[in-house]
């Protein structure tokens, strides 16, 4: 019997064909899809408008945005220490078109809080830290302590002889204090205020004498006469404060301490679009308005991408678990 196979083999050809043209127009669909960032980016900031991490993100949000060529939305979604906005970026989808900046709390959160909803570790991708700010160690003009050396000696001349004052447990001001305690070897009284305005009034008013302030926040203070500071927790002496000695240089070594802003991405944001956020993040930081406003705040310019970033985050997060476990610092 005699078989004609060229129906089949029209028929095979058609198929490929088919299928070749298929893949070309996929092909030819993905290279003309737009690439990425395709809508504007919402930077969620985990606390109130007004604040230092709110102006650090409306600092450089315009300036990304001039970058990646798609607005950069301040989004504030305070309370919680930062764990409502860190939760709800921790949600988001992970396109890079969410993102959050964050503070230092962010790395004190996990030894203070026992179960936060994500895991800190693992639920985000950090994109760089924008600035350091160095805490100053201030006490009011009655205080007789000229310089750290007598601070430390009027501590430890009798017992609760130096109090010092916070926005609250678990705060800023309360953990600088308590790493200065370990670091000088000293005991003080911790006490709490609700905020750091009411505590740092009273301390300008002599009511406490020793707080653990920004230098952003308490250097008109300082300029005005009303605080003397004493020494400053960063590694180097700070441009607006150049007479006042580290903490190291007055003989307190291991007390380095910063306040400090990041971005974030959700956890699972392709690494391509990672490395363009961080790209325009330093772009951002880089700029002549940018620099200029952080160092009249007293702060220094992060240089270095997301695995900078994420060494110097989890550096911090082991400093306060230590710190907080030591002294036992639990919220009321």
């Amino acid at each position: 019997m005699f078989y004609n196979s060229r129906p089949l083999v029209l028929q095979r050809l058609a198929q490929w064909l088919t299928l070749g043209l298929c893949a070309w127009g996929a092909v030819g669909a993905w290279s003309q899809s737009p690439t990425w960032p395709t809508k504007p980016i919402s930077l969620i900031v985990t606390y109130p408008p007004g604040g230092g991490a709110d102006a650090m993100a409306r600092l450089v949000a315009p300036k990304m945005a001039e970058v990646l060529g798609q607005n950069v939305v301040v989004e504030n979604r305070p309370g919680a220490s930062g764990q409502i906005g860190a939760s709800a970026v921790a949600k988001a989808t992970p396109d890079g078109h969410t993102l959050m900046l964050d503070a230092s709390s962010f790395a004190v959160n996990p030894a203070l809080f026992p179960k936060l909803p994500y895991d800190s570790s693992k639920a985000f991708k950090p994109i760089g830290v924008l600035a350091l700010f160095p805490n100053v160690v201030l006490v009011n003009a009655q205080v007789p302590a000229k310089n750290i050396a007598e601070l430390i000696a009027l501590a430890k001349s009798r017992k609760d002889a130096v109090a010092y004052a916070s926005s609250g447990n678990g705060s800023a001001q309360h953990l600088a204090g308590a790493l200065f305690e370990s670091a000088a070897k000293v005991d003080m009284v911790h006490i709490p205020y609700k905020g750091g305005g009411p505590a740092l009034n009273d301390v300008i008013g002599g009511q406490v004498p020793l707080f653990f302030g920004n230098l952003a926040s308490t250097l008109q203070h300082v300029q005005a006469g009303k605080l003397r500071a004493l020494a400053v927790t960063s590694s180097k002496r700070a441009t607006a404060l150049p007479d006042v000695p580290t903490l190291a240089e007055a003989g307190v070594s291991g007390s380095e301490i910063h306040e400090w802003n990041a971005i974030f991405a959700p956890a699972g944001t392709p690494d391509a679009v990672v490395e363009k956020l961080a790209d325009a993040l330093q772009k951002a930081m880089d700029t002549p308005e940018v620099k200029a406003r952080i160092a009249q705040l007293g702060g220094e310019v992060q240089k270095g991408g997301p695995k900078a970033a994420q060494d110097f985050i989890q550096a911090q997060m082991a400093l306060w678990a230590r710190v907080v476990k030591g002294k036992g610092i639990v919220l009321e």
